[in-house]
């Protein structure tokens, strides 16, 4: 399992991706409720989202925000772009994220800028491939982030240098 990242020392940055109005028929009629998709970053390769629900809109974000902080992930970084091109998949979602020189800044869609600006990624291109249903599209991007390696985690990894892995 991976280790928990300390929020508490953080200056954290909140984003609302969405929110839902779901709604449940019971014998008196329906109960509406309100489930938000929140993004928690540091701007500094850590990143995270939580799904709040309630019935009360702004107790769902908090609640979203809570859980945001409990599903960090660190994101290896590449200087303001990632170490190279993934694909992130979760349910019918797919992302592609590729590499940019610096200056091209962030294209991606609503759903993955958000997670990528507050990952601290200044540099990348972006394309939802599948599902535009932004739970999946989040969770997808965080795939394809999990997945992220650097020269030197890979050199470590194999035991060996990082020109070695760099030739290929």
């Amino acid at each position: 399992m991976a280790k928990r990242i300390d929020t508490s020392t953080m200056e954290l940055q909140e984003r609302l991706v969405v929110v839902n109005r779901v709604s449940k028929t019971v014998k008196g009629g329906r109960i509406a409720r309100f489930a938000a998709l929140m993004i928690v970053g540091d701007g500094n390769g850590h990143v995270g989202y939580g799904l709040g629900k309630a019935a009360e809109v702004p107790e769902a974000i908090r609640k979203g925000i809570e859980d945001a902080k409990k599903n960090m992930i660190e994101v290896s970084l590449n200087d303001t772009t990632i170490p190279h091109e993934v694909q992130g998949e979760f349910g019918a979602g797919r992302v592609l994220l590729k590499p940019a020189a610096p200056g091209t800044g962030i294209i991606a869609g609503k759903t993955v800028r958000a997670v990528v600006e507050l990952a601290g990624i200044k540099n990348i291109r972006a394309k939802s491939l599948r599902s535009n249903n932004p739970t999946n599209v989040v969770k997808a991007t965080f795939e394809g982030l999990k997945a992220l390696r650097t020269a030197e985690e890979v050199a470590r990894l194999r035991g060996v240098s990082v020109e070695k892995v760099t030739k290929g």
